[in-house]
């Protein structure tokens, strides 16, 4: 080989090496700026979803909603914003005010003894009935399955009296009844599952879209105002013309108590 053809080819070797190096910077160059670009933008989609789940957390939840929603009260119902719901025979003269929670394991307790002593009384016109729903141990357990309950009474109520006082049986019937700390009845799947053992309720489509969609729910919120007035320390708890009746817990004790309340 010549003197000259070798160094022509070392110079085209020299060259393919300079040809390559630079094809490798460029890949390189390339694989950092698409790196780059990756990491931006999963920096940014990271910041949005960030700022998204901040600004979902500090959304108003349903119940917040509800203190300023439209008020729609059930049928069935009178007084401001709804708030008085009477029961029984209108020509009744004295009136039993009745202050609840969905949640309150002793209400379970009483509406099992002396549930079906109520049921009569109305039934013969001994007197009335007023109820007042509470949701204080939503407060102080948290959850919202007390004002749940109460806006599916409102629904309840809404189809009639009795199958507002059938539901409320059937929520605090043992079988149904949660423990206290347990918000079951946040669900609305729930309500409606017992709703399914009140023959008015079963199917009814107003009601469940009602119960679905929280017609109610200011509703709920209003009644359980009326309880926050009222002075009552705790559920269950009974009035008579003002004036509180010692619980009982029996039929028989409870006919009692009312009978000396009516009689002054």
């Amino acid at each position: 080989m010549s003197a000259r053809n070798s160094q022509a080819n070392k110079a085209a070797a020299r060259e393919r090496l300079r040809a390559e190096r630079e094809k490798q910077a460029k890949k390189a160059k390339v694989r950092r700026q698409v790196t780059v670009a990756g990491a931006v933008v999963a920096a940014l989609a990271l910041a949005g979803g960030i700022g998204y789940a901040v600004v979902q957390a500090n959304q108003p939840d349903e119940w917040e909603k509800a203190a300023t929603a439209p008020l729609t009260a059930p049928k069935n119902t009178s007084g401001d914003n709804g708030t008085t719901v009477v029961l029984g025979k209108a020509d009744a003269k004295k009136t039993l005010e009745l202050f609840e929670d969905a949640r309150c394991p002793v209400c379970s307790q009483f509406e099992q003894g002396v549930g079906p002593q109520i049921k009569k009384d109305l039934d013969a016109g001994k007197y009335k009935l007023q109820f007042v729903g509470a949701t204080f141990l939503d407060k102080g357990l948290g959850g919202s399955g007390s004002k749940n309950a109460l806006s599916a009474l409102g629904a309840a109520l809404n189809v009639g009296p009795e199958a507002f006082l059938e539901y409320k049986t059937a929520l605090y019937a043992k079988e149904n009844h949660p423990e206290e700390r347990d918000d079951k009845f946040s669900d609305d799947a729930y309500l409606l599952k017992i709703a399914d053992q009140v023959p008015a309720l079963k199917g009814n489509a107003e009601f469940k879209k009602a119960v679905e969609e929280g017609t109610f729910n200011r509703w709920a919120v209003e009644l359980s105002k009326e309880f926050d007035k009222a002075g009552v320390k705790g559920t269950p708890a009974l009035k008579m013309d003002g004036k509180e009746i010692g619980l009982k817990m029996t039929a028989e004790e409870f006919t009692a108590a009312v009978d000396k309340a009516i009689a002054g």
